[in-house]
């Protein structure tokens, strides 16, 4: 029987799921990258020494990439990316998850799924260059290690061009963007009574009970974060919205 009949679907393409949550403008930048760069005809395949992951020695008899398993890499570098978590190096996707996004799984005749494909690539070829590094366990059916948690290395993304420095830009600007997403995203909850008090308060008392609520309510860090001009601002917010919910219930029972 000829080879490539017996290879299911021999182009396979990363298909990601429809309607899921946009990625970061780090993932769109990589995954761009990587689609321009033919990264299974890299330079860094036939110049890095293959180790093997459990002994740390040098494999001397190497199988290279094939066309087939080329194909397939082209696919998973993608998928990786799509599911890459730029603060744990970590891919939030599981090998079957991949496998089946990129059309490498198979499916037999008695209805047994595999993902032979996927997880042959892996294991001898994207870890044993160093592109990636797994963590394993032992499962109970199977007396090999197989990979739980996927994680790629700096060599990964020097596949397309992408140094470890401008990782690091991204990651200190993404840690930046989410420390202060995530206080921003804090709502100010001022209670009823709190509220009573409050527009019965001059302006400048008002101003000042609004500002030991958001003392109260945020943490030290968080007020550090937000600086006077941004503490200043939020207390012009919270104290507009009081005056303009105040004349809106006036205007109600006045009609």
């Amino acid at each position: 029987m000829p080879r490539k009949s017996y290879i299911f679907n021999s182009k396979p393409v990363f298909n990601p799921p429809k309607n899921d949550k946009k990625r970061s403008s780090f993932i769109n930048y990589a995954m761009k990258k990587a689609s321009k760069i033919d990264v299974a005809r890299s330079i860094l395949n036939y110049t890095l020494l293959a180790i093997n992951p459990k002994t740390g020695n040098i494999l001397p008899r190497f199988r290279r990439l094939n066309e087939h398993r080329a194909c397939a890499m082209r696919a998973m570098v993608l998928a990786m990316l799509y599911y890459f978590n730029i603060e744990s190096n970590l891919v939030e996707a599981s090998i079957e998850k991949l496998s089946d996004q990129c059309g490498l799984s198979t499916i037999s005749k008695i209805g047994n799924k595999s993902i032979t494909r996927a997880s042959r690539l892996i294991k001898e070829f994207l870890e044993p260059m160093g592109f990636i590094k797994c963590e394993r366990k032992k499962t109970k059916s199977f007396s090999n290690y197989i990979p739980k948690k996927i994680f790629l290395t700096p060599v990964f993304f020097m596949l397309f061009h992408i140094p470890q420095s401008k990782i690091n830009e991204y990651l200190l600007e993404y840690k930046k963007h989410s420390k202060i997403l995530k206080i921003i995203k804090k709502n100010i909850f001022i209670s009823l009574k709190d509220q009573k008090i409050i527009l019965k308060l001059d302006e400048k008392c008002a101003r000042n009970k609004i500002l030991n609520i958001l003392i109260n309510f945020y943490t030290k860090d968080e007020l550090t974060q937000i600086g006077s001009r941004g503490l200043k601002k939020k207390i012009d917010i919270e104290y507009n919205n009081l005056c303009n919910l105040y004349k809106k219930t006036i205007n109600k029972f006045k009609q």
